[in-house]
């Protein structure tokens, strides 16, 4: 009667990263989306085999749209599988597609895809921010931040 023996393993969450956009760019604003997907696509994305380097968004017909996002084929796919990059359809509300429009009109404004999950209801999600690109000398004084970082961690476990 102690201890229930659960052998039952939880899957590990997905937590995909564009690790290249925080170099890049300089985040102005952060917004969570929903994504239109097909059914192979989520399974491969729950696989973890998906990446976002290298993806944009962009605007068509008033539709925020991300591009060049690769979500490897599911292997246990047949006939209907699905192309590995293809433009996807972001999901967000109409204010906030108004508010992105205007920022992007801005010259050196863009939005890129900074992370995708799937939430507590088993719903894929990706994280878009707005951003402004980093001149070379800001890239420099981002990685100089990170190996201070670095060495204070180093220093403080001693």
């Amino acid at each position: 009667m102690g201890k229930s023996n659960d052998t039952s393993k939880k899957p590990a969450p997905v937590n995909i990263k564009n690790k290249r956009a925080s170099f890049d760019y300089e985040f102005i604003d952060l917004y969570t989306c929903g994504i239109v997907l097909t059914g192979t696509e989520i399974k491969s994305i729950r696989a973890n085999k998906a990446s976002l380097v290298d993806t944009y968004c962009i605007f068509i017909n008033g539709e925020l749209w991300v591009k060049n996002m690769h979500i490897s084929e599911y292997f246990y796919g047949s006939y209907n599988n699905h192309v590995a990059r293809r433009d996807r359809k972001l999901l967000l509300t109409k204010k906030e597609i108004r508010k992105l429009q205007q920022s992007d009109k801005v010259p050196g404004f863009t939005i890129v895809p900074t992370r995708m999950f799937i939430n507590e209801k088993g719903l894929c999600k990706v994280v878009i921010a707005l951003a402004k690109g980093k001149k070379e000398f800001d890239k420099r004084q981002s990685l100089k931040e990170k190996d201070d970082r670095r060495e204070m961690d180093r220093i403080m476990k001693r």
